[in-house]
């Protein structure tokens, strides 16, 4: 089985599991809902996809939740794939202002 894509696919394949088995419904019924197949619902709930906005909102609507409680707190370099470093606003303006100092 492949290794989830990101901490954040794989909390956010959590909290769908979650919702679906909370709901009672197997996961060809939210696939079915969902208008996905189920292998790729399945990748989802597995932290195995790398889901696009309408995908997640396809889901969410499926799970009557808001998007946004699947979605929460999934930020930070933490939550994404390795990388050598995930740059944000706030060290790319901390950055500049370090080179307008000198």
């Amino acid at each position: 089985m492949p290794a989830p894509r990101s901490r954040a696919a794989q909390v956010f394949g959590q909290r769908v599991r979650d919702a679906r088995i909370a709901l009672g419904m197997s996961q060809e019924d939210i696939s079915n809902l969902a208008d996905m197949h189920v292998t790729n619902y399945g990748r989802v709930e597995r932290g195995e996809a790398n889901s696009e906005l309408h995908t997640i909102v396809r889901i969410a609507t499926a799970l009557n939740v808001d998007p946004a409680e699947l979605l929460a707190g999934l930020y930070g370099s933490e939550m994404l794939p390795d990388r050598t470093r995930a740059y944000s606003v706030a060290d790319f303006i901390a950055a500049r202002r370090a080179h307008e100092s000198h």
